[in-house]
């Protein structure tokens, strides 16, 4: 199977030009004449782009889904290949309904009419690694009785199939990297290795379940997003059980205002709800194109967004967090040299880079921008512009702020659909401040003592005992020496009176919030 996948890789690489890339290199640029004579039927008219793109189509979903991701990658491919990349869609004719229910059967040990009240064979969503059917759970199940799901299904042997892609994939990045001129810089082996824990985290529907109640957990009482209940008991490796969530798709802007929905409130809630996931909770949807968010119709949620699809989450640091907030807030502000600062306390940069020079870099990217409505702004051209000031600066991308960058177009993306002059920088401004304040203020303080108050209390104990085991094994020792000790001993005291003052904020912290 693996020479046939390979066979038939090569040949929609060669219908389609892409010896191109290969024969650029200097070591094989005189073979391109001879390349050209043999496949002299070809039809190249198309930019390579263009080219790179329809191969991609051509070679099935998982090749599709690895040029969506390599779309993101602005700060590695050249601009026309990335644009054009961008324009991928994910489009996978649905798997037939018998092999659903023998999937389905295999997993639950029993018939699916044993499984469901009524399960519905005709998908409404297919994708590359999953679709979705209809179903209602059985009656006497509790709170739960007759709920209306949608089930997610993975697909019969997509796991071979996209073990043996990857295994290409890989070949076929480092003979990029040997033989394209563009390829070292492009990085080849390291986008594939990136590209596989995606997938291979998207094969697993436990994981996607678990980032659903994730998210669930984090907006459970929030005014802006509903996210299905995890229905834990029929979710399994394959199959992925969740609460079956009905509104209009968020692209379909005509019927939104015809259901009461304000679309320029829609915009700024989802511009809150996007800074709310990364810098409150770190934990980000990564995936938010109009086919993930639906938005509430009915009396009880009217106007909120609903969030599907969570194969693809983001996660950051609070270190991530604190920097990037920073960042934010100084390009807010136009303070260009806190950008630049920022950007080499963080480490993003190499340590020994001239602030001044970057500063200037970032000044020329950024001050066009603002004063302006978001309709007269593109986010994904600023990014361009970043991506190349960082070429310069030998900036590495960290792997973690990628979803963010990708996710933050989807945001600019809905943004303009919903509300053409919806100014991102002004609806998000207050809300990072409000967020800075919260992480070097008193509430800050309390949070972390909390948290490290299992150490200290633990710790605090021991260090009596440390201190008296350092007396017994201290050599005798001169009248100086005596002296200096003795200062020294002082200073622990007073640090110690310090460490109890902290513990006693901890025990008062802990007592307001744990005790009844």
């Amino acid at each position: 199977m693996r020479i046939t996948r390979l066979a038939r890789i090569v040949t929609v690489a060669l219908k389609h030009g892409l010896d191109e890339f290969a024969l650029g290199h200097e070591r094989t640029r005189a073979l391109r004449p001879f390349v050209n004579a043999f496949f002299f039927w070809r039809d190249l008219s198309s930019p390579r782009a263009v080219r790179l793109r329809q191969a991609l189509e051509d070679l099935g979903p998982i090749f599709v889904k690895f040029g969506q991701m390599l779309s993101t990658r602005r700060d590695l491919l050249p601009t026309d290949i990335a644009d054009e990349l961008a324009k991928l869609q994910d489009r996978v004719p649905p798997f037939p309904s018998d092999q659903v229910v023998a999937t389905l059967t295999r997993i639950y040990k029993k018939p699916l009419d044993q499984v469901f009240k009524s399960f519905d064979p005709v998908p409404v969503a297919s994708a590359s690694v999953a679709q979705v059917h209809f179903a209602q759970l059985p009656d006497a199940i509790g709170a739960k009785s007759g709920a209306q799901v949608a089930v997610k299904v993975l697909r019969p042997n997509i796991v071979q199939v996209i073990e043996h892609d990857l295994t290409l994939m890989h070949t076929a990045a480092m003979l990029v990297e040997r033989l394209w001129k563009e390829g070292k810089r492009l990085k080849a082996r390291a986008v594939v290795v990136e590209f596989e824990k995606t997938i291979r985290d998207e094969l697993d529907l436990t994981r996607e379940a678990a980032n659903c109640s994730q998210l669930r957990r984090n907006f459970k009482h929030s005014p802006l997003l509903l996210v299905p209940e995890v229905h834990w008991d029929w979710t399994d490796t394959d199959v992925f059980v969740m609460e079956r969530m009905a509104g209009i798709p968020i692209g379909r802007t005509e019927e939104l205002p015809r259901a009461g929905i304000d679309l320029k409130r829609l915009g700024r809630a989802g511009v809150e709800i996007f800074f709310t996931q990364v810098f409150r909770d770190g934990f980000f949807h990564a995936d938010m194109h109009p086919g993930n968010i639906f938005v509430a119709v009915d009396p009880t949620n009217h106007g909120k967004y609903i969030s599907l699809d969570f194969g693809i989450m983001g996660t950051l640091s609070e270190r991530d967090k604190s920097y990037l907030a920073q960042n934010f807030l100084a390009f807010f502000r136009r303070d260009y040299h806190r950008v630049a600062t920022a950007h080499i306390e963080s480490g993003w940069v190499p340590p020994d880079t001239r602030v001044d020079e970057l500063e200037s870099e970032i000044r020329v990217v950024c001050e066009p921008i603002f004063d302006r409505p978001l309709k007269e702004i593109s986010l994904a051209k600023v990014l361009v512009q970043l991506f190349r000031a960082s070429r310069r600066f030998n900036v590495e991308i960290q792997p973690q702020l990628v979803l963010l960058q990708k996710t933050l177009l989807n945001v600019e993306g809905l943004g303009r659909q919903l509300d053409p002059d919806l100014d991102l920088w002004v609806t998000a401004k207050p809300f990072l401040e409000r967020w800075m304040e919260d992480q070097i203020g008193l509430r800050a303080l309390e949070r972390r003592l909390i948290a490290e108050a299992p150490y200290i209390v633990s710790a605090l104990p021991e260090l009596p005992r440390l201190l008296h085991q350092r007396l017994l094994a201290a050599p005798v020792a001169s009248d100086m020496a005596i002296k200096e000790f003795v200062a020294a001993q002082r200073a622990r005291n007073r640090w110690l009176a310090v460490v109890a003052l902290l513990l006693a904020i901890v025990i008062a912290l802990l007592s307001r919030h744990l005790l009844p």
